[in-house]
């Protein structure tokens, strides 16, 4: 039994690996399991970007857990190998930008997947806070800059594979002269924030999953004296609709 157990977890790092490089050329690898985004941009003949450290808010891919919207498509386990597509997808959007270090914001953080990513391929794990979404993204922003004091924040979630590196790149850039960065979601929320300094109050008094929360976020920053960069709207996979838009981008 312990030899078939061992069998199934190679498989399964090699499925995940393949995952991951599947994202970018082969040559990429470094980018993915931990080379400095400096450093590897200098190899590649780039100027190394602005900095910016990126939070990513992930959702185990638990059936009954994740992506259940998709669950009437999918089935509750093809939702939860969708979000775990996603996990890996923005992970490697995350080290192909080359802005910073990446780390996984893990709920819950005792799953498989966030393991295996941890000990095989050294990807940051750290479990979130208990509260609803704005407290565990304040807990996520008081934490980092507690640690790495004036070094730009990216948060951004796992539902929307339209995000680029070099959409990271441009929000990354725009932390340079502004307190704030926002990629709007098309169905009012944002898919990213970004901040250069602790704007916690950007998380307070927001409805959450509402179409109010850009709206909502844009009054919390202005009353801080904030300023901030919005980029073009992008859009969540939340549903079987959005499924389909996702799955036409990809023919």
């Amino acid at each position: 039994l312990a030899d078939v157990r061992a069998a199934g977890e190679r498989n399964l790092d090699r499925a995940l690996l393949g995952q991951l490089l599947v994202l970018g050329d082969a040559h990429d690898e470094p980018a993915l399991l931990g080379e400095q985004p400096a450093a590897l941009a200098r190899r590649y003949g780039y100027a190394p970007r602005a900095p910016a450290a990126v939070a990513i808010m992930a959702k185990a891919p638990l059936p009954g857990l994740a992506k259940t919207r998709l669950a009437p498509l999918l089935g509750e386990a093809g939702a939860a190998r969708a979000q775990r597509g996603f996990i890996l997808r923005t992970l490697g959007t995350a080290r192909h930008a080359a802005i910073g270090p990446v780390t996984l914001h893990c709920t819950p953080p005792a799953h498989r997947l966030f393991h295996l990513l941890n000990t095989r391929w050294g990807v940051a794990c750290v479990g979130q806070v208990e509260g609803d979404l704005g407290g565990r993204m304040g807990a996520v922003v008081a934490a980092h800059f507690a640690q790495a004091g004036v070094v730009p924040l990216l948060i951004v979630g796992t539902d929307c594979p339209a995000l680029t590196p070099d959409l990271l790149q441009r929000c990354a850039d725009a932390l340079v002269d502004h307190d704030a960065v926002l990629i709007p979601a098309e169905d009012g929320g944002y898919v990213l924030i970004g901040m250069r300094r602790p704007l916690l109050r950007a998380f307070d008094a927001i409805d959450w999953s509402t179409p109010r929360v850009m709206a909502q976020t844009r009054a919390r920053l202005s009353e801080m004296g904030a300023t901030w960069r919005e980029l073009p709207a992008l859009w969540d996979v939340d549903d079987p609709v959005d499924w389909a838009r996702w799955k036409a981008t990809e023919v």
